[in-house]
């Protein structure tokens, strides 16, 4: 129980790092001795330090550390990269008894930061909230052991179940507060993909205006003819990449889609539709969560929103007026 709680503590730091360290893993590390937290920290920026490094630095009292247990919420790394090793510094700090949520699917890592410490003379205990531990970084898993990005699927609809209306134009379903926290999302997930026709209709910039934050890597979907370059989504705000696919079966052929995505190292994508883009994910599998905001008024006709099977339900929330329903198919 005790390890768990440490544990618990260094997932909440590792959160600290959304949005702001990928494509690395969100880190969390706490030190404790005597049972007190002498030290803690997280990776809390790209390039920058690693959660042990932040840890480590934070405890006054160095001596402890031989006599201190350390909790990490991923395997300490065993490689150079852009930072050293730290495996390498937990052992030349003396520390002897290190607590792992997850072990590292990279790689460069995948169990030989672990096998580092133990050859160091370090006991090494893993698994301690591993299913908490992938949960929070399910977005580094799936690209890493899938090799594909991990998919969010987000649309608005009415109460009676329409994504638009029946005329065409630019049509807002959902509040402005959906509207605020659509933005945030994007800050958080690596890219973006919508297909022509909701560039045609809607003439989205797909950024993250709203809220302060990086803005995702642009994707569109489209088939002959194509888009002109005249649309704000090949704006210079961000990068965006065109996939172009045959007319027809887009289901068939998002796993070719979806690696070309995985190829420019990209670990989450928002899909933001449209109707068809949509329901090809859907009617191929290709999802891990579902983002759906139902605002309180009815259309009465107009485009169908797609139907998702209820068990996958794991949260509702108020939005503003809307209603937020998130749908996730591993639940940990």
């Amino acid at each position: 129980m005790q390890h768990e709680q440490f544990m618990r503590r260094a997932l909440e730091l590792a959160a600290l790092g959304t949005g702001a360290v990928a494509p690395n893993p969100l880190v969390g590390c706490v030190l404790v001795h005597d049972g007190e937290i002498i030290g803690e920290g997280w990776h809390q920026k790209y390039g920058e330090a690693h959660a042990e490094v932040n840890a480590i630095a934070a405890v006054q009292n160095p001596a402890l550390l031989p006599y201190a247990t350390l909790y990490v919420t991923l395997e300490p790394c065993a490689h150079f990269g852009k930072t050293p090793p730290c495996s390498l510094l937990i052992i030349e700090k003396g520390i002897k008894k290190v607590v792992v949520a997850n072990i590292d699917p990279f790689p460069e890592v995948a169990g030989k930061g672990i096998a580092k410490l133990r050859a160091a003379g370090c006991e090494v205990i893993t698994g301690v909230l591993e299913q908490e531990g992938r949960q929070l970084n399910r977005r580094f898993f799936t690209f890493q052991e899938q090799k594909r990005p991990y998919i969010v699927l987000k649309w608005a609809q009415s109460a009676d179940g329409f994504m638009a209306p029946s005329k065409p134009g630019n049509y807002w379903i959902s509040s402005e507060e959906s509207k605020i926290l659509t933005h945030r999302w994007r800050a958080i997930e690596s890219g973006i993909l919508v297909g022509a026709g909701t560039v045609l209709a809607d003439d989205p910039a797909l950024t993250t205006r709203l809220v302060a934050g990086p803005h995702p890597h642009r994707f569109v979907v489209e088939h002959p003819p194509f888009l002109s370059a005249d649309w704000q989504v090949f704006d210079a705000a961000a990068p965006t990449t065109r996939l172009a696919v045959t007319e027809g079966q887009l289901a068939q052929q998002l796993p070719q889609l979806l690696e070309k995505v995985h190829q420019q190292g990209i670990q989450s994508l928002l899909v933001e539709g449209g109707q068809q883009l949509l329901l090809a994910f859907l009617e191929a599998g290709l999802w891990d969560e579902i983002r759906l905001f139902t605002a309180p008024h009815e259309l009465g006709q107009g485009l169908s929103a797609p139907h998702i099977d209820k068990s996958y339900l794991i949260d509702c929330q108020t939005i503003g007026i809307d209603k937020l329903n998130i749908y996730m198919k591993q639940k940990s």
